[in-house]
């Protein structure tokens, strides 16, 4: 716990909304809705909103000047915290909220890490998070190690809005070029600078040349590259954006292939301004012929929470248990999610609506259970949703006369062919609405009304044993309070039994949490008999039995013990369903809790397009790695798919260790609406935090070359990853919402579904041989197991990539694929190539099923035949340096390397090729 005692209290109000939660829209070239958010823990400081007001303005001008006068940001909302003082200038927000922030100012991530990114875990092209950045960077003070705010926003947009990916690399800042020299990775490769080792200690500075690692045969790891301060070379922003002359992104005709940058290997060696082209963006605007206007601001404060219950009691919420699950949902909604301090109302509605509670201030258990006592005893009648909405509108108005903000959770079970009349109306007031539809047949006006309002969308379907409306409900805490008020959910399970059957487990309460935990056991037909034991041994009694709503619960006092609970659940009636569900939260507002968050890639789909699932495992924004994640599909007919979700950096994982877990989902059942949770756990004593920098970190400026000479920053404060704390064991529970699936045919289809492409592949020299490794696709994308391999080789990267089939096959005979996620490891000798001129050999894989579908290419790895030559000693004069060349194969890079080699390797293969077909074996 040390580290994070040591942290800045982390509220991270931002954890994974829906598949695009941002609001931002684009109109007439300029950017609208962009939300800034400052998080409560950020002191108050009116300066903050003034250099956030500057930078916005200065980014929209540079913007609309890279992008070659098309894009600009035009209206942007800043959320101040509720912590901050009120003030006549701050509006209230209408549907702006944390989740849907675009740039989060919050405190740093780990102790002096006062470092810019964005969270970014999509492939090429597909938007990403959020921007973080810290408030000693927006205030200006980090202007000497990242460069001025206004331009590092614009680099950090593309990264957002666009899908790009940075054009340095940290992990791998050097790479052997085609001109057999040692270069800086970079973008274009005419920023110049120098290679060296720069130390300074009590004041002084020493200099020397880069040495190169005998291993990697590239520069050793102290080597830095200080670009010269005065340049002329105008790319790229996304490598060194504070460079004064760079004012573009990288473009066909000075991008640098042959670097081992992100953008090279997720974007298929394409240029960032390619990527940006090819942007739903740019082919809907053209370029303007005036200069834009100044952005305009909006100053919106956070206010107390103001939520109206809206729930659906018409005749067929009486079909099986609905109405009976839920008041089970809604009490623990009532009882426990709903946060103190905020306004709670009720409404009932069939053919008509009432109101059964006005606005309610939360302050105790006595309010709460004035609330569920409101809760509705029988249903009958019709269904008008819009009657309801109307109800709802009148009792928050008693209390506000403006609508802004306030939410409606809405629960209906019906179709209502009236309910779009009332969408427009919805829309324009204000209100955020939350969607649970029970059951198939919810009217899809309430999704429209949903997603237009910013809110959440849950589905629950008739099938009780997944506990999914109680799940729904448990995820509906406040979008703008910070993680210790927030009810986090710890368990989520159901059965069906029959007589004296057992439901037997554990649930962990680890040390983050244990404030106000809370244990709910639910039935469909007799009271189950229940035990409960603390972790030391125990025997928990008192457990409070509601017979009518078929529930029992239990609210631990104070801090639930840490450790391993153990409950047992007896089913008293054949045919039974148990469930039950533990809750709770921040055991101490110092120390962020453990949290998984989920969400789908889309919220609608069409069969038969795949869809990708991904849960994020964090403690305050640093991510935790080697969890055990599983997500749970259920269909609207109750049919459920189980995921084991990866974080491997294959298949649908985009970045290995990055605590995002993923997978593909196909497992498409009918047409309808879906529902995703997802739990997580401490998988082994492996599980840990990550102290790992961040992806998609802005670059830290090591210092410059000026007149000659170095002036150098301080270094960059590093975390050591090797004192990485290894977790204790902690479970966790979350919806992920719902989502949408249409064209399912009545039929059934052939196999739709190709073995995804390998991206992690590597090569390594082994004598006069090469090995390469990579993790096995599936037979449909991440699952099962290919049929065979193709490999592939050239000595050029573009003939490899644009034209796979015509390339050199390796003899593969002897490779017999493994299960996917498996590791695989391959063997072979490139043959007779010259060495004399021969500089690299470019590798790629395709993946080949039973049905003879085809991945697409894999990455493209690539072995060199030479000892790149260290750059010239600036110490001696008229020097040309050591010439180390030597004729050696050594591996220079393994997955992310590109050349264009103009070599008489290429010759050798091409007249391998002309005498042979495309299928020819080594």
């Amino acid at each position: 716990m040390g580290l994070f005692r040591a942290l800045v209290p982390l509220l991270v109000l931002h954890l994974l909304g829906g598949s695009n939660a941002s609001l931002v829209q684009l109109k007439d070239n300029g950017y609208e809705d962009i939300i800034v958010a400052i998080d409560p823990d950020v002191p108050e400081d009116g300066e903050i909103i003034e250099h956030i007001k500057d930078m916005v303005s200065t980014a929209s001008t540079y913007l609309f000047e890279a992008t070659e006068k098309r894009f600009f940001f035009k209206t942007v909302s800043i959320l101040i915290p509720e912590t901050w003082d009120a003030n006549p200038e701050y509006k209230r927000p209408k549907h702006e909220s944390y989740k849907h922030a675009d740039v989060i100012v919050a405190p740093p991530t780990l102790p002096n890490r006062d470092e810019p990114y964005t969270r970014q875990f999509t492939e090429c092209g597909e938007k990403a998070e959020y921007i973080h950045f810290t408030p000693d960077f927006v205030l200006g003070k980090k202007e000497n190690e990242y460069g001025p705010s206004g331009r590092l926003l614009v680099h950090e947009w593309a990264h957002l809005r666009w899908g790009v990916f940075d054009e340095y690399n940290e992990d791998q800042p050097y790479y052997s070029a085609k001109s057999k020299k040692i270069e800086a990775t970079r973008c274009s490769a005419g920023i110049s600078g120098r290679n060296s080792v720069h130390k300074c200690q009590g004041g002084s500075c020493s200099t020397r040349s880069c040495k190169i690692n005998p291993t990697t045969k590239l520069y050793e790891k102290d080597c830095q590259f200080f670009p010269d301060k005065v340049q002329t070379e105008k790319a790229s922003i996304m490598f060194m954006q504070s460079i004064d002359s760079v004012v573009e992104f990288c473009n066909e005709k000075n991008h640098n292939q042959e670097a081992p940058s992100l953008q090279n290997l997720k974007c298929n060696y394409r240029s960032t301004w390619e990527v940006i082209r090819e942007s739903e963006d740019f082919t809907n605007t053209t370029a303007m012929e005036t200069p834009p206007p100044p952005p305009t601001f909006s100053l919106l404060r956070i206010r107390d929470r103001i939520v109206c219950l809206v729930l659906d009691k018409s005749g067929s919420m009486s079909a099986g248990s609905r109405l009976t699950r839920m008041n089970q949902a809604a009490k623990l909604f009532l009882m426990q999610t709903v946060e103190n301090g905020s306004w709670v109302g009720m409404v009932h509605f069939d053919s008509t609506a009432s109101i059964k509670s006005e606005l309610i201030q939360v302050r105790s258990n006595t309010e709460r259970d004035t609330l569920v006592k409101s809760l509705p005893t029988y249903a009958n009648g019709g269904t008008s949703i819009c009657s309801g909405i109307a109800k709802a509108f009148e009792v928050i108005r008693k209390v506000d006369p403006q609508l802004d903000g306030s939410e409606i959770v809405l629960l209906t079970d019906g179709e209502d062919n009236t309910a779009k009349n009332c969408v427009n109306e919805v829309t324009e007031s204000g209100v955020i609405i939350h969607l649970i539809a029970l059951g198939p047949s919810a009217d899809p006006a309430v999704t429209q009304m949903s997603n237009q309002t910013g809110g959440n969308h849950y589905y629950a379907s008739d099938n009780a044993e997944n506990n999914g409306l109680i799940d729904a409900f448990a995820a509906l805490t406040s979008e703008n309070v910070g993680l210790s008020q927030k009810s986090i959910q710890l368990e989520s399970k159901g059965l069906n039994l029959n007589t004296s059957a057992w439901m037997n487990d554990t649930v962990t309460v680890d040390s983050t949490v244990g404030k106000d935990t809370f244990f709910l056991v639910t039935w469909t037909k007799q009271p189950p008999s229940i035990s409960l034991w603390d972790p030391n041994g125990t025997l928990t009694a008192n457990f409070t039995q509601d017979t009518v709503s078929r529930m029992a619960y239990l609210s631990i006092p104070g801090d639930a013990k840490v450790g391993t609970w153990i409950y047992n659940l007896q089913a008293k009636a054949d045919s039974e369903t148990l469930t039950i569900t533990v809750t709770s939260r921040a055991a101490n507002s110092a120390v962020p809790p453990i949290t998984v968050s989920a969400k789908m890639n889309k919220d609608t789909n069409t069969f038969p397009s795949p869809m990708i699932v991904y849960a994020e495992v964090q403690q305050g924004y640093v991510p935790i790695l080697g969890a055990s994640v599983t997500a749970v599909i259920e269909s609207s007919n109750g049919h459920t798919t189980v995921l084991d979700l990866l974080d491997n950096g294959s298949g649908a994982d985009a970045f290995k260790d990055d605590g995002v877990y993923s997978r593909y989902f196909t497992g498409y059942s009918e047409n309808g609406r879906y529902s995703l949770k997802v739990r997580a756990h401490a998988a082994t004593s492996s599980t840990r935090r990550s102290l790992k920098h961040a992806l998609s970190r802005a670059a830290y400026i090591p210092g410059w070359v000026v007149d000659g000479e170095i002036e150098g920053n301080p270094p960059r404060p590093e975390a050591d990853e090797n004192t990485e704390t290894i977790l204790e064991n902690f479970s966790r529970t979350a919806s992920g919402g719902a989502f949408v699936v249409s064209g399912y045919p009545n039929t059934p289809v052939t196999d739709p579904y190709p073995p995804s492409q390998i991206t992690d592949l590597a090569a390594t020299p082994e004598g006069e041989e090469v090995t390469l490794t990579w993790t096995a696709p599936g037979e449909n994308f991440d699952v099962g197991k290919v049929e065979r391999y193709i490999i592939r080789i050239s000595g050029s990267m573009i003939e490899l990539r644009d034209n796979f089939d015509a390339a050199l096959q390796v003899n593969t005979t002897d490779l017999v694929p493994k299960e996917a996620n498996s590791k695989e490891t391959f063997t072979f000798k490139p043959g007779n190539i010259s060495e004399e001129n021969a500089t690299h050999i470019f590798i790629a894989i395709q993946s080949v099923d039973k049905s003879s579908l085809t991945s697409k290419v894999s990455n493209i790895a690539q072995v060199a035949l030479f000892i790149p030559e260290a750059d010239p000693d600036p110490e001696e004069n008229n020097s040309s340096g050591v010439n180390v060349f030597a004729v050696v194969l050594s591996v220079v890079l393994s997955v992310v390397v590109v050349s264009i080699i103009l070599s008489t390797v290429i010759c050798v293969i091409k007249k391998k090729n002309s005498s042979s077909s495309p299928g020819t074996h080594l």
